[in-house]
């Protein structure tokens, strides 16, 4: 379960949606559905998601001029969960630990 959930996306919007509307984001594994993301999340930081919504970002081609010459490369497909917890649940990205109001 642990490996679902990659890392907490930190943002100024991400933190802006944490205060107003009780949604959180985190880098996900693409190949996690919205089920193993609710568990883990459950898991986690003991509290109840009322709604998962899942973004998959392409990855950008990226190149570099080096001495040897250009070299392209391509970075890796992200995904991203946006979570709505119930009302009066909180997540503490810092601490890593759920709790209720």
């Amino acid at each position: 379960m642990i490996t679902v959930l990659k890392r907490p996306i930190i943002t100024e919007k991400a933190s802006k949606l944490g205060q107003q509307q009780a949604q959180y984001v985190f880098e996900v594994d693409p190949a996690a559905n919205k089920i193993q993301i609710r568990a883990a999340i459950k898991q986690m930081f003991d509290v109840d998601a009322v709604s998962i919504r899942t973004v998959r970002t392409k990855g950008k081609v990226k190149q570099r001029y080096t001495r040897s010459g250009w070299q392209i490369g391509k970075t890796n497909l992200k995904k991203k969960a946006y979570i709505t917890l119930k009302a009066g649940q909180t997540i503490d990205i810092v601490s890593g630990e759920g709790a209720e109001d």
